[in-house]
């Protein structure tokens, strides 16, 4: 083969070697104006998806997301608090553009991981941002106002006993347990002064027996409606509640599902919060450093469904919607401790 045959066919070469290089490059990365897939995860609390409540509430808000804006998504499972740093940056190394930590028990790990990962979106529930390590600028803080929820389930405890004994049973005594169950004696007793409402911490939120244990406890004393706000381990104590022949109220989730023993659940909507925010992304509306709030008023907490045994129930429920609107219109505010 002559020299000058040899370069024509080496240049050749090049030029189908540039040209490829090129093309790589270039599928790399979204022709203009087409649409990009944008991925959200969610990083669980412990307790996994079986507490029928904040964290299932939380891979519920996901699929909506996944349905209705066409989100790629992922749940991580958080086994134990030592899962919590390693999931929360598996998804940020995955390309996900929004992680979403699901917990206050998370606070400390999402601003470590947040800092490590500056480009990725972060937002926590039940954390609010001014709190966070280090206040990284691209975590969004996703807080309730439980304690309004809190405050219609203690309504409900009050009207159906006449001022008679009530209860409560709360997890860990983080923020949002302690508020929860502070507007529920603030609601039971601003509706009969003479109620007595009864509480304790079962500082779990897995191990149902343990929550089941301070119901029984609490009903051995007379009390007539138990308030689980204790995730998981909450469902021991309205389990209790069923075998004991009394009213159980719900938490996170509308637990009517249960049985007609839930007189009603405070709700907190996670889902919505899920929801909301992977829509604030998907719109470049996405804004860190400060939070979302979730109210009465913006339909973030309430009550769920009343139970069709509850007695004088059309009147309960009016007086629910009553008090909801005086929440709503500042009228009532319930303290969080």
């Amino acid at each position: 083969m002559s020299i000058r045959k040899w370069m024509v066919l080496a240049s050749l070469a090049l030029v189908a070697v540039s040209a490829l290089t090129v093309a790589s490059i270039g599928s790399a990365k979204p022709a203009k104006g087409q649409a990009t897939t944008l991925k959200v995860a969610v990083v669980t609390d412990i307790g996994g998806l079986n507490d029928k409540g904040f964290n299932a509430l939380a891979a519920k808000g996901l699929k909506e997301a996944k349905s209705k804006l066409g989100v790629g998504t992922r749940v991580y499972i958080s086994e134990t608090a030592a899962d919590y740093i390693p999931n929360l940056s598996a998804a940020a190394r995955g390309g996900y553009d929004l992680v979403i930590a699901n917990g206050f028990l998370m606070g400390d790990a999402t601003a470590a991981v947040a800092r490590r990962f500056p480009d990725t979106k972060f937002a926590i529930i039940d954390f609010p941002w001014v709190a966070l390590k280090g206040k990284p600028k691209n975590v969004r803080g996703l807080v309730f106002k439980e304690a309004e929820a809190g405050y219609l389930a203690g309504v409900a405890a009050a009207t159906v006993t006449k001022g008679g004994t009530v209860s409560s049973v709360g997890g860990q005594d983080v923020p949002a347990v302690v508020a929860f169950l502070a507007g529920y004696r603030a609601g039971a007793k601003k509706t009969f002064a003479k109620t007595k409402v009864l509480s304790g911490y079962s500082q779990e939120f897995v191990d149902q027996a343990k929550c089941k244990e301070l119901a029984l406890n609490q009903i051995s004393q007379g009390s007539q409606v138990v308030f689980a706000a204790a995730g998981g381990c909450g469902l021991g104590a309205l389990q209790a509640a069923k075998e004991q022949g009394v009213w159980g109220i719900g938490v996170d989730a509308d637990q009517a599902y249960l049985g007609p023993h839930i007189l009603t659940s405070a709700t907190k909507k996670v889902d919505l919060a899920v929801f909301t925010t992977a829509r604030q992304a998907v719109n470049n509306q996405f804004k860190g450093g400060v939070d979302g709030v979730f109210t009465v008023k913006n339909g973030g907490v309430g009550y769920g469904k009343v139970s069709a045994r509850a007695p004088q129930r059309a009147a309960l429920i009016a007086k629910l919607n009553a008090v909801s609107r005086q929440i709503a219109g500042g009228k009532v505010r319930a303290p969080i401790k």
